[in-house]
């Protein structure tokens, strides 16, 4: 608003001008002065005008009147106050001062201000102070207003069919040409018709030439009136006779600028300089008012027109600042409008009311409220006093913040100082709560506006249907629009268009279409935004054939869709395959809207169309158009994001071969893709080639590369990379330091991690806020047991931060429980419960897992109750936490008792819970638990997983019980469980023991082409297992493949391998090997040595050890008893002893002092002789060697050796390689072999109570009877058994303890002493008749039932005398022999021949009854038995029934069954080899 100051002190408030175009509705705008370019508002139009434009719909603002305004100024008006109109489109409408020249009289609705402090509060100066009028000149200018005034009122008053000309006929009023002029003016304020009439008929009746005024006065009414038409055919009429007149130019130049045509002001301007006719200030701010309304302002435009005018050698005035600023506040520009509010003060023009009101209002639209308010309180202190705008423009900019407290607080200051909310106030207001979702609040004001006696104008309503709208709330909307209309407001395009927007978003398209409908009937054209949300409502709704309509529709009205739209009608095209129409779009893009190739390629990208805007970039590119950055990498995003990354690779490379400026960018891209299409190798390679271009210096570039290195756990990649990227000054986001740190710590680099937190911490990049950060930094540091340093990060963030978060004081506790660091974790803790967070679980169970790591597991229970008592509730998860660690300190008790106390206090077990206890218990061999728990899993809905199965497995390994074992692999098979790696090697190993290393092998062989590789330790077993097969070539070439395949055998393998050749007695590939062991870089050691020389001796060849024995010598080894051991166990087993005993000599010479080595050869080589003299000089030169203690066993009868024999088994217990044990059955050999059997009764005894002898060995408890004489040599072993059978004999007869349903008897399939134990135990128990037969699942096992054993315990003469008695003399001979491995009686060694030779098979019963006959009854009975079974086999062949025959068959078989049973099925998990009885493998 502007004001202008006449030669009578008269104050001018006129009106606004409406925009020549109608924009799209901005609610709630700010209310901003407008280019005081303009002079007036348009006058009302009659009814003959309406047919040529569209009706303007008028906004009364009733605070135009000054004495409204500032009603605290007491301003007196000559006339009725007009009402200034505000145009439909701006809700704050934009104020303007006026041109008009200073000779202008005053306007009805003006008012006089008498007083020179109301003119100084209102802004201007009082030029009454400069120059005072005389009564002359005042009663002469009180004249002229009065003929004006009168002419006017008599031409307004006429009626339609009445004309002017007959008005100036009557002449009744003498009137000067200069009246004249007024008068066309003050009538063209109210109808520019007779006002141009008047024009016509002043012109036609010559009364005076028209002069440079009058044309521009009646060029002023007609550019007010908006008919430019016929404004510019006076100005071409009239241009001749008026003469080169600035005043002239400068009414047309505002014409045109009304409407924004900048090019016409310009050229006016141009000949007003090619004429002659020096354009004045007016003409440079009408110019510069045409620029602003032009269009969008450029940077620094406002000062470039500033300079413009000044080089024009005129100086800028208030006018000028006050056009420019009222722009910049319209395009929110606040920069530019600084820059001019600047530019005034530095030339001293002083700012007036008009100003401020502008500044205010661009500090409120580009959201600077304060600033606003600082302005506000300026123009208060520079004497200005506010009004109506002022307070709506302040108002407007906190709104806008939604800042509602400021906004009561300007309202009620408004009301305060004298003004009312008018529709500006409340449609500001309603506007703020629409954008805040306060539609309640928003429609209660509008009732508050209209109970008030506001009436709501088309702004209001649009605002409030605008919200609605936006806030779904489409059936409030529509109500208000029934309320617009019923109060007989007139809906403009925009509220149409927010009406429609409402029934699009929420979908209703019958309601749309009819809104739409509606406006066009109404006779509203719609515009682009209006045809844009139908269209695109069309084509959402797949209502192609609409769409196409209104498409075509809006072509020929002038309007175009924009991109997006585009984007939307090609992607639903393109869905319904019409891809002629898709062709036709691409068409009208291209000639109607001049859209290059490249754009539309976008467009098509986005909207789908992959093919078409492939064609089109390559068009663009062919052509000669440059790539344009933006919409390449648009493109590419696009391919990006509908993962057609083949597609996009092709167009790089064709860009890439035409685009040479732009390769590094092409590049990047490619990388990108490459990344997308995850082909990182791909990308890597890119990366590294092209890296000489330059240095990448785009972040997304870096961005991929790291984030899919991530994804496929390529961390060094993305830390070089991430590297990279710093040294090239790339500088890395807020995201991306997040994922490095997160990279790092995975890498378990936690100090480069947090040196990274410093960095960014140093670029401007706090990550306080990110928790995950520090939680991973110090979890790693905890992890690392580094929790000093977690320490230092968690007390620098508690430093910074006025609240740690939780999670973080989480991380610590558990940092410090890795290190078992209790009390820190406590002191946390307690800090926690102090000055909060409160603990969670998490807390609790890091507090719990520092006292577990400390290993301090007994003041578990001491801790949780603190807990309890503290008003913390233990969780699921602690008391699992509690278990486990139990658990893996194999404590079964304490895991039962919390695992029942879950049970009872209602935890049901979970799947993770029954892997604890069942591995626990499988570890501990509770058999009998595990299958308790299996069936109570199972019972509650649980199948056992892999992990369990395999624990299972192991278990049952431990114990030899490979039935169950084929049980449970048959259950991981029925569960489709893929056995892994642990199920197989477990398997394999359980062959190996069942001696069925074949099927082991076979079943590696499945494992392998399963992918999965076996363990060594399973090659181990396998080697061993073909070993002790006497399958040496299997073995041998599963080593071999070993070798070849690349493994790193150790010590061990080798030791393996030479073991096996000792036990063949192959020599020299034990030789071989020792080379091969070179070869592999392992160097021999003394035991390899040893097993190279006891090699040697199983073969027969103790020279040969002894040669091994010089070279060792030779070498300057340190030789201890070892080597020499096996030289005289070699010499010793030919049966040499001479050279045996000149070995021992030859070791005292070397001051090496035998020890149990050399005395257990010596006892073992006495044992196993024929006679009791070779015996005795054995035992001899171990006397002479310093131990007696064997010799005097066999000669003294003295108790006291008992006493010697313990003290120096008490030596021996501290001593490696089990030395008191195989002292002891040395010994025990002995003792049994010469038939010092008492004696060897107390040696056995004596080894039990100093546990060189498991104290279970033999068991005749309550319902157990059993007996477990595995790695006992053959003479302690019959020495247990006859103990054993004496108990069991006892407790026969007394009745208790009371025995099993059956006895078990372990013997083991091992050999001690070339002697193996099975056999013997077989030879002694079936020579006795016993009732102990062979396991039918278990080898090394012998079976008895209870009651026959009782039986035979009670009744067998064998058993009639159980005690080991020593013989009164030492026997010249040996009374056991040693024959095939089997250490039996010496008298009954021809039977047993005898009976294997003629009958090769038979059982252990027939084996005894032969066994105990005479050597001639014997013979016959087994002739007899021969030919019994040849007639047998005779009278089968007779039998012609095929079904009687299998019959008998089957009986026989079962019979066989009872002692053996052949292993049928090859494969089978669980089943064993078959049993034979003595002779067997000899016969075999």
């Amino acid at each position: 608003m502007s004001v202008s100051v006449s030669g009578s002190q008269v104050l001018s408030f006129p009106s606004i001008p409406r925009p020549h175009s109608n924009p799209p509705p901005k609610p709630a705008a700010l209310p901003s002065s407008s280019s005081p370019s303009t002079a007036s508002r348009d006058s009302e139009t009659d009814s003959s005008s309406e047919t040529n434009a569209v009706k303007n719909v008028k906004f009364v603002y009733a605070r135009a009147s000054p004495s409204i305004r500032w009603p605290h100024l007491k301003l007196s008006e000559t006339y009725s106050s007009t009402h200034t109109q505000l145009p439909q489109d701006d809700i704050f409408p934009a104020k303007t001062q006026p041109f008009d020249t200073p000779e202008e009289p005053q306007k009805p609705g003006r008012i006089v201000v008498n007083n020179d402090e109301a003119q100084e509060a209102l802004g201007r100066r009082s030029r009454t102070r400069v120059k005072k009028m005389n009564k002359l000149a005042l009663k002469r200018d009180k004249n002229w207003r009065e003929r004006v005034k009168y002419l006017t009122d008599t031409i307004l008053a006429l009626k339609s069919e009445e004309f002017v000309a007959g008005v100036l006929e009557e002449r009744r009023v003498q009137m000067t040409p200069t009246d004249f002029c007024f008068v066309v003016k003050w009538v063209g304020q109210q109808n520019w018709q007779r006002a141009l009439e008047l024009y016509e008929c002043l012109n036609l009746r010559h009364w005076y030439a028209p002069n440079a005024r009058m044309v521009a006065t009646i060029l002023g009414v007609l550019g007010k009136a908006n008919q430019e038409a016929l404004a510019v055919e006076i100005f071409a009429r009239a241009e001749s006779s008026v003469g080169d007149t600035v005043q002239v130019y400068n009414s047309m130049m505002g014409v045109y600028a009304r409407s924004g045509r900048f090019d016409k002001v310009k050229e006016l301007l141009d000949l007003m300089r090619e004429r002659g006719c020096v354009p004045d200030l007016v003409s440079f701010n009408t110019l510069i008012n045409a620029r602003m309304k032009s269009g969008a302002m450029e940077p620094n435009l406002a000062l470039q027109l500033l300079n413009e005018v000044r080089r024009s050698g005129i100086r800028p005035d208030i006018i000028t600042y006050n056009t420019l600023i009222s722009a910049c506040s319209r395009e929110s520009n606040l920069e530019e409008a600084m820059a001019v509010f600047s530019d005034m003060e530095s030339q001293r023009c002083q700012p007036d009311l008009w100003t401020y009101n502008a500044m205010i209002s661009v500090c409120g639209r580009c959201g600077r409220p304060r600033k606003a308010e600082e302005l506000f309180k300026e123009l208060e202190s520079q004497g200005f006093l506010p009004d109506a705008v002022t307070y709506n423009s302040l108002l407007y900019a906190f709104s806008r913040e939604g800042n509602i407290e400021k906004v009561r607080e300007i309202c009620e200051e408004m009301v305060n100082k004298g003004f009312g909310k008018d529709e500006m106030t409340y449609n500001t207001i309603i506007h703020m709560y629409g954008k805040q979702g306060r539609h309640d609040q928003a429609l209660q004001l509008y009732r508050d506006m209209k109970s008030f006696g506001r009436n709501p104008d088309a702004v209001t309503y649009t605002v409030l249907i605008d919200s609605l709208g936006k806030a779904s709330k489409v059936e409030e909307a529509a109500n208000v629009m029934s309320e617009m209309l019923d109060a007989g407001v007139k809906p403009t395009l925009h509220t149409y268009s927010a009406l429609i927007c409402a029934y699009t978003k929420a979908g209703r398209r019958e309601e749309a279409e009819e809104t739409f409908n509606c406006m066009r009937r109404s006779g509203i054209k719609a515009d682009n935004l209006a045809y844009s949300v139908m269209l695109d409502f069309f084509l959402r709704f797949n209502e192609m054939k609409k769409a196409m309509g209104l498409y075509h529709e809006m072509i020929r009205e002038g309007f175009m869709p924009d991109n997006g739209l585009y984007e939307v009608m090609v992607h639903a095209l393109a869905k319904e395959n019409m891809w002629g129409v898709v062709d036709r779009i691409i068409e009208d893009m291209e000639k109607l809207r001049g859209m290059n190739p490249q754009i539309i390629s976008s467009v098509l990208v986005k909207g789908g169309c992959y093919d078409h805007a492939a064609k089109m970039l390559r068009v663009a590119i062919s052509n000669g158009f440059e790539l344009d950055h933006e919409i390449f990498l648009s493109i590419m995003s696009s391919y990006s994001s509908s993962a057609r990354y083949s597609e996009a690779c092709e167009l790089l490379e064709f860009l890439r071969e035409r685009a040479p400026d732009d390769i590094q960018m092409i590049t990047e891209a490619l990388i990108v893709i490459l990344c997308k299409a995850k082909k990182l190798d791909a990308a890597l390679e890119e990366y590294r080639s092209k890296g000489g271009l330059g240095s990448f210096r785009s972040y997304t570039v870096y961005e991929s590369l790291i984030q899919e290195s991530i994804q496929n756990e390529l961390f060094d990649v993305a830390s070089q990379v991430f590297s990279d990227m710093r040294f090239n000054g790339v500088e890395p986001s807020e995201r991306l330091y997040q994922a490095m740190v997160s990279v790092y710590c995975r890498m378990g680099l936690p100090e480069t991690a947090h040196q990274l937190l410093y960095h960014a911490e140093k670029n401007g990049i706090i990550l306080d806020n990110n928790v995950s950060v520090y939680i991973d930094i110090v979890e790693t540091y905890g992890k690392l047991k580094i929790w000093q340093r977690a320490e230092s990060l968690v007390g620098g963030l508690k430093q910074r931060c006025s609240k740690v978060d939780r999670k973080v004081w989480n991380a610590l506790i558990h940092a410090y429980a890795f290190s078992g660091c209790y009390e820190r974790a406590r002191a946390i803790f307690n800090t926690m419960m102090r000055d909060g967070p409160s603990p969670t679980v998490d807390s609790v169970n890091g507090l719990l897992q520092a006292l577990i790591v400390d290993g301090r597991l007994n003041e578990l229970y001491v801790v949780i109750q603190e807990l309890q008592d503290m008003g913390l509730k233990i969780s699921k998860s602690s008391i699992l936490l509690t278990l486990e660690a139990f658990a893996k300190a194999g404590s079964v008790f304490e895991v039962q008792k919390i695992y029942n106390g879950m049970k009872a206090a209602g935890y049901f077990p979970t799947m993770h819970l029954y892997r604890i206890m069942l591995t626990l218990l499988c570890k501990c061999k509770r058999v009998r638990d595990v299958e308790t728990m299996l069936c109570e899993m199972e019972e509650a809905g649980f199948k056992p997983d892999l992990q369990i199965c395999n624990s299972v497995l192991k278990l049952y390994l431990g114990i030899n019980d490979f039935k169950s074992m084929g049980v449970i692999y048959q259950k991981i098979k029925d569960s489709d469980l893929k056995p892994d790696e642990e199920t197989y090697n477990t398997l394999i190993i359980m062959y190996c023991r069942d001696c069925r290393p074949e099927e082991g092998f076979s079943l590696m062989n499945n494992m392998r082409s399963l992918g999965l590789e076996p363990k060594l330790d399973t090659y181990r077993s396998l080697i061993t297992a073909f070993g002790k097969q006497r399958m040496y070539e299997r073995a041998e070439e599963l080593f071999e493949e070993l070798r070849s395949d690349g493994y790193k055998l150790d010590r061990a393998f080798y030791h393996l391998m030479m073991k096996m050749y000792r036990t063949s007695g192959d020599h020299l590939k034990a030789e071989n090997l020792l080379a091969m062991m070179k070869e592999s870089g392992i160097e021999p050691t003394t035991s390899t040595m040893h097993l190279l020389m006891v090699s040697y001796g199983e073969s027969g060849q103790p020279e040969e050890a002894e040669n091994v024995l010089k070279n060792l010598k030779t070498t300057g080894v340190v030789l201890d008893t070892l080597p020499y051991s096996s030289v005289i166990d070699a010499y010793l087993k030919k049966g040499n002893f001479s050279a045996g005993i000149e070995k021992l000599t030859e070791m005292k010479d070397a001051g090496i002092e035998p020890d149990h080595r050399i005395w257990t050869c010596f006892i073992r080589a006495a044992s196993l002789s024929e006679g009791a003299d070779e015996a005795i000089i054995l035992l001899n030169a171990l006397q002479g060697s310093g131990f007696d203690l064997p010799i005097r066993l066999l000669k003294e009868r003295s108790e006291s050796l008992v006493s010697e024999v313990d003290q120096c088994l008490e030596r021996l217990e501290p001593v490696e390689d089990n030395a008191a044990f195989n002292l002891v059955n040395a010994l025990l050999d002995l003792l049994w072999a010469f038939e010092l059997r008492a004696t060897a009764s107390w040696i056995f005894q004596l080894a039990i109570k100093r546990s060189i002898y498991r104290h279970d060995i033999f068991r005749v408890a309550d319902k157990d009877w059993g007996a477990d004489f595995r790695r006992l040599s053959a003479g302690s072993a019959l020495v247990g058994l006859t103990l054993w059978l004496d108990h069991m004999q006892d407790a026969s007869l007394q009745g208790y303890p009371e025995s099993p349903k059956s006895v078990v008897l372990i013997t083991g399939t091992a050999e001690y002493n070339m002697v193996s134990l099975d056999s013997t135990m077989k030879a002694y128990l079936w020579e006795m008749g016993s009732p102990f037969l062979p396991c039918k699942t278990r080898q090394g096992v012998l079976v008895a039932k209870a009651h026959s054993l009782r039986m035979w315990l009670k009744e067998s003469p064998f058993c009639l005398d159980l005690e080991l008695k020593d013989a009164p003399n030492l026997p010249k001979s040996n009374s056991t022999q040693l024959i095939e491995g089997c250490l039996i009686r010496r008298g009954l060694v021809p039977a047993f021949k005898e009976i294997t030779e003629k009958l090769e098979i038979v059982s252990p019963k027939k084996f005894s009854k032969l066994a105990l006959l005479p050597d001639d009854q014997r013979s016959k009975t087994i002739e007899a038995y021969t030919e019994g079974r040849k007639e047998k086999l005779e009278k089968r062949k007779k039998i012609v029934d095929p079904r009687r025959l299998k019959r008998i068959m089957k009986i026989r078989s079962l019979k066989r069954r009872k002692y053996f049973r052949e292993a049928s099925i090859p494969n089978a998990i669980g089943k064993q080899r078959t049993f034979k009885p003595i002779g067997t493998e000899r016969l075999s």
